[in-house]
This record gives structure tokens, sequence and C-alpha cells, in this order.
């Protein structure tokens, strides 16, 4: 670092050296930087910039590198500030003078914007692979157990029966839209910033175009300024992970419920459970309420780098260093959860009988009655009344509807005949036979469709 502290008289306090340093989290970032800078060598040579020996000899010496930090042989010094500066320096003592040319018409603004553009690629790449595998497993679970029905809930409350297949493809559905918003998120991340310079663009005869064929970008950025100091992209990477997040919590609360004894609705396998210090009894499904705790951290960073950048003038300030370990963060916790998310589901069991016996319980077929009478001819506001002072007389008389008499249901509708008996939990679910309804025949057809989708089909 002492090339950039020419400028000063005094060497840095030694609590600003810990300070400043990003060194303890950025060297995640080595093989990008690594692989930039070998692309920046060959650049300076098809230009001309360089000749071709000090452009092997820095290619040469930079793929050594790599190495020494792979092999846990590179040390890392704090005094080097970041990964940019800690392999230069390396490179500096392999190379001599000639490692000093590789900096040429770069800056560490537009190097560090294009090692998180090309981490942040590469994350987003594995989040898709996840996000694919996880709607796998939820397709396998859905196909297996496509005829189980279960109560569907509103508040929480039983309100119709479902399905099980239709419940899972819910989520399904929600992790088609995390797909699409981190595809989406691919596109503006897919542009290469190096050639930005500091921030005015280089005062030399480069090649951006070349560079971006090098590294596999898409695009290359527009406006050197905007190019080193936009970190939009890292912040769509965590607001849509905090969706998916959200998503996965949803999913996270209600193997929760299902696994309690009083839904009793699953079982989680032994190796996704965890036990008690105390109760030697318990059964605990910590991996879906860690996941559920989890996604108030991914809602912090994303809020912690917003809050970062919303007062920042152009172009680099230092505060940028603040992007790393928050997305970082993210990374980690979305990737795991997904993963682990798979697991667990791909493992669990369900228990049919108690489902059905939850759809048996209450009066979840109310909606059906109502139906029945617009049918009949009676309008749908007066069905609903007459239908809930139907409900009420059955709760005040301790009677499921199954227990009503054709007489007691005649003492609220003369349009009540004999076939009302016919409303059974498989009428009410065949009779939801249209686009996105819970029908056999519907459900079938939608889990063609996320085949085609998810599994390449």
């Amino acid at each position: 670092m002492s090339h950039i502290r020419s400028r000063f008289d005094k060497p840095p306090d030694e609590l600003v050296v810990k300070y400043t340093s990003s060194l303890h989290f950025d060297w995640r970032l080595y093989s990008y930087d690594i692989r930039g800078s070998i692309a920046h060598a060959r650049m300076l040579a098809k230009q001309g910039i360089i000749s071709n020996e000090e452009s092997n000899t820095l290619e040469k010496g930079l793929v050594q590198v790599a190495e020494e930090i792979e092999q846990g042989k590179f040390e890392f010094k704090p005094e080097q500030e970041d990964i940019h500066m800690a392999v230069e320096a390396r490179l500096m003592d392999m190379l001599g003078d000639v490692a000093g040319k590789l900096h040429t018409a770069r800056s560490r603004n537009d190097q560090v914007a294009l090692d998180l553009r090309l981490y942040t690629k590469e994350a987003i790449s594995e989040t898709l692979g996840s996000i694919r595998k996880l709607q796998q497993t939820l397709i396998k679970l859905a196909e297996g157990n496509k005829n189980m029905i279960m109560p569907g809930y509103t508040h929480l409350q039983p309100a119709q029966p479902v399905l099980l297949a239709h419940h899972l493809l819910a989520y399904f559905e929600m992790l088609l839209r995390d797909f699409g918003r981190f595809e989406d998120c691919l596109k503006r991340t897919d542009v290469l910033p190096l050639g930005s310079g500091s921030l005015a663009g280089v005062a030399y005869n480069t090649n951006r175009q070349f560079l971006a064929e090098e590294l596999g970008f898409s695009d290359v950025s527009r406006n050197s300024m905007d190019a080193v100091s936009d970190r939009d992209f890292v912040i769509e990477y965590m607001a849509a992970a905090s969706v998916c997040m959200m998503h996965l919590s949803r999913m996270a609360e209600e193997i929760v419920l299902w696994s309690s004894a009083e839904f009793k609705f699953i079982e989680l396998d032994d190796a996704y459970s965890t036990g008690s210090s105390l109760m030697p009894q318990k059964k605990n499904p910590d991996v879906a309420e860690l996941g559920r705790g989890k996604t108030g951290r991914v809602y912090g960073k994303l809020m912690g780098l917003l809050t970062t950048m919303k007062a920042l003038p152009l172009t680099y300030n230092r505060d940028l260093q603040e992007d790393k370990e928050g997305l970082f963060d993210t990374v980690d916790t979305l990737l795991s959860s997904l993963k682990v998310f798979s697991g667990m589901l791909d493992t669990l069991k369900f228990k049919p009988e108690n489902m059905r016996q939850a759809v048996n319980q209450g009066f979840i077929l109310a909606t059906d009655l109502t139906d029945y009478l617009v049918c009949k001819g009676e309008s749908f506001r007066n069905a609903h009344g007459i239908i809930a002072h139907l409900i009420s007389y059955a709760v005040k008389n301790d009677k499921t509807l199954n227990m009503l008499s054709l007489d007691e249901y005649r003492k609220f509708s003369a349009l009540f005949e004999a076939d009302v008996q016919k409303i059974t939990v498989e009428s009410s679910i065949a009779a939801r036979n249209v686009t996105g309804g819970t029908s056999l025949k519907q459900v079938e057809q939608a889990i063609k469709k996320a085949k085609e989708i998810a599994c390449n089909l």
C-alpha cells in the first residue's frame, strides 16, 4: 500500500488501518479480481499499451497468486487494505516493476465495480439453480399427493376444502416470480464497468468491447461516473432475495403449524428436526423456524445498503465499501435456505388421515351450500344470509352439516331438496374446475405446466 501513501508525510494510525481494511471479507472476490486483471492485461497488450511479453508475464503471475490463495499459502496483510491491493502487492513481490504496469488505464473504482458484478452474476446463476431445485421438489410432492385433501384457510380458520397439491403449487408460483426477478436483475448486472477509470474514463486507447467479450458481459456501461458508483444491481439482488426469503418464511410458518400436535398434518424427518436440552420428548421444527428468522436478517441487509446509498454524491465514496458484507451475507443466507428447504420438504411425510379429519370438522362446505341455493334461483346475498343462519342453528344445536336432516334444512329455505345431501368435500373440490382452481383436472394441468417450466420436460 506504500505507493498510495506517497502523498502523506505520516503513516496511517494503526486504528485507521484496522477500521478501513476490508480484506477480512472482500478476499472472497479474489478469483473475480484475478480474472478481471488477466482480461485487462490481455487488452492492454492487444491495444499496444504494454507488450505481449509483459502481458504474458502478468498473466502467469496472476495465475500463481490465485493458486497460492486456493492452496492456503497466500499471506493476507491488513495493511494491504483490500483484496485488490493484496493481489497487486504480491504481484509486485513476484514480478517487480512489470507488475506496476497492470494498473495502467484502470482504477480501483472500476476494478471493484467489475469484481462485484462478476460475483453477483455468479450468485444469481446459483440462486436460479437453487430456486429451480426447490420448485422441482414441490412438483414431486404435488404429483405424489395429488388426491390428498386438506382444509384451505383464511384468517387461519378452515375455509374451503382444497387438494394438498394445489396448496403446494401456490409456493411453486411464488418461486416462479422470484425466478423472474433474479433473471431480470441479471440483465442490469450484466454490464461491464471496467474501463471507466476513477470516474471520467481513461486517457488510453482501450478496447472495452474486447473486455466485455473476455469477461462474458453482454453490454458495456455508457457513463463512467455512473459505472463506478452504481450499486443498484446489488440492491436489486438483495431486494429479490428479501421477497424470496419472505416466501420461504411463509412456507416455514406453515411447516411449523402443520408439524404441531394441534395440526399433525406432517411429520418432519429426524435429519431436519432438533431436540430439547431439557424435554426428551421434543421434536422441534428448528430448520423452518431458522428460515423464518433469517428472513429478518436479509431484510436488514437490504435496508442497510439502501440507507448507505441514499445520500451519496457522485461518484465513488468510501461508504461503498459497506456494500459487500451485506451482499455476501444475503447470498449465503438465501442459498443455504433454498437448499435446506429442498431437503426438508423432500423428506417430510404427510398425514392424510389427519388432514381429512380436519376437513370434516366445522362448516367447511358452507360456501357450497350457498352456491347450491344460488343455482336453485336464490340471489347470492340472500343465500349467504340463509346459510349464515343455518350455521348458527347448527352451532347452537351442537350439530355438523351432515347431521342436519332435510326438514331442518327446509326450515331455512324451501329451495333445499334431497340432493343437498350430495354436497361433499369431493364434490366441492370437483366443482372448482376453472383455470387456477383446485379440481383434480386443473391441478393435473398445473403440475404438467410446472414440469414444463421447471423440469425442462
